[in-house]
């Protein structure tokens, strides 16, 4: 993909790992040059790489050279070149409904949400549409490299229940749910405390732990909530072990003071989801654009998570993530597309857009944590470092494979670059989903350019 650059380690191999032809004849081996981005300051790079695959996990991993049986043993070869071959990329906060409304020109976040997200949501209430559009849904993030997702789903339990199965089908790593609103949204889109707490159990019941799957509670934001919802959502917690929580915060000034005036009793918006039990290390809230400095220390304290979503952020006009102050304090953070309200599946372009955000208040993001941020970070904001993330042996063998070839800007400028930090940054800047040639879940390749 680049020129030969100075590598900054490579990837530890096992010597231990070997195979027998009969072994290898069962076996997937992927060649080409591998990245990936286990820590925030550490690029492992092999640039004549083999990646064994054995019942959908990543067996051995190393140069290809010190492979123990010929590449013909193998009962697939598929051979790369010089294409970089990649953890899966993951998206922390995403909306499957939303693809339909993704660029809808001119508003800001409330008025966004009643003139163009409403709507398309209400059309997932027709069991054939919404499992139709799930399998869009998915296909996209597929072709955009992404492979594990946190997804919002509609209020429909049904349309819930569909985007589990196509997720299931594919063998992906997803975490999802019923969205919940109860209030301030239409009627064609409101349940009640009692009956989103019930369909939401029965689906956690259904889906949570199946295969990779797995369930997130889902009050779509303070505002759509009753006290009795969020209340009955708080319980919804102890339906299962290891349950996630998913919503919004802090994204919009005017959201902001709308919550102040719904909940008067609460010292401010994250003290809502405190108060009802909503705030724990395995909730992802989305934003945190406005936040006090007592909601930051509640973040901390309880280690939440905040979502980062880049391009919806300024094309919504809603605000700018403060880099530096989540690093001050210490807040674990994922990177994330958000569409319809971002602008792009691609979380290259997600980490494009986050680049610049840090430029204008002087924040400067490397390379280095802007890839281990779409990998590993994600990986470890999910909880799910321990399956995916990395091209460590024993991983799930979720991978993407990002080939400057196509595109022809991107060749030009990867002619002249002299540092394999220097490729990646371009390649960040420059690259969308053009690049990618292929994604593999779970050692299968569900897409191919």
């Amino acid at each position: 993909m680049t020129k030969p650059v100075q590598n900054n380690s490579s990837p530890a191999t096992d010597p231990s790992a070997r195979f027998t032809a009969d072994q290898a004849a069962q076996a997937t081996l992927l060649l080409g040059q591998s990245i990936d981005f286990p820590q925030v300051d550490q690029i492992r790079h092999c640039p004549k790489a083999a990646l064994v695959i054995v019942q959908g996990r990543i067996a051995w991993h190393g140069p290809a050279a010190e492979l123990s049986v010929t590449q013909q043993s193998f009962a697939t070869v598929v051979d790369y070149g010089n294409a970089w071959i990649i953890p899966g990329l993951i998206d922390t906060h995403v909306h499957a409904a939303q693809m339909p409304v993704i660029a809808s020109w001119g508003e800001q976040l409330l008025d966004w949400l009643n003139r163009y997200t409403f709507p398309a949501e209400r059309r997932f209430e027709d069991p054939v549409i919404a499992r139709q559009q799930s399998d869009v849904f998915l296909d996209a993030l597929l072709a955009h490299g992404t492979t594990t997702a946190m997804v919002f789903g509609t209020v429909h339990e049904a349309a819930t229940d569909a985007l589990f199965e196509a997720a299931r089908e594919r063998r992906m790593a997803l975490i999802a749910g019923k969205v919940l609103m109860d209030r301030n949204c239409p009627d064609y889109l409101s349940d009640t405390a009692d009956s989103g707490f019930d369909a939401s159990a029965r689906l956690i019941h259904r889906w949570h732990g199946t295969d990779r799957l797995q369930y997130a509670v889902t009050p779509r934001f303070a505002p759509t909530s009753t006290e009795a919802q969020l209340e009955r959502a708080g319980a919804l917690q102890q339906e299962a072990r290891g349950l996630y929580l998913q919503t919004h915060v802090s994204e919009n000034p005017d959201e902001v003071s709308w919550v102040q005036s719904l909940f008067p009793k609460s010292r401010d918006y994250v003290d809502v989801y405190q108060h009802y039990g909503l705030l724990h290390e395995r909730s992802v809230l989305a934003h945190g654009l406005h936040l006090t400095d007592r909601e930051w220390t509640a973040l901390r304290e309880h280690q939440a998570r905040i979502a980062v979503c880049p391009t919806s952020n300024t094309f919504l006009g809603s605000g700018l993530f403060d880099f530096a102050r989540a690093e001050r304090e210490g807040v674990v953070l994922g990177l994330a597309s958000d569409v319809g309200g971002g602008t792009s599946l691609s979380q290259l372009v997600s980490a494009a857009e986050a680049y610049k955000v840090g430029q204008l208040q002087g924040y400067k993001l490397t390379a280095n944590a802007l890839w281990h941020q779409m990998t590993a970070g994600n990986a470890r904001a999910l909880h799910l470092d321990t399956q995916i993330g990395s091209l460590d042996s024993g991983k799930m063998a979720d991978l993407v494979v990002l080939d400057s070839t196509r595109s022809a800007n991107l060749s030009a400028r990867l002619a002249h670059a002299n540092s394999l930090e220097e490729a990646l940054f371009a390649t960040l800047i420059l690259g969308d989903e053009r690049l990618t040639r292929a994604t593999w879940v779970a050692g299968e390749r569900l897409y191919s350019a």
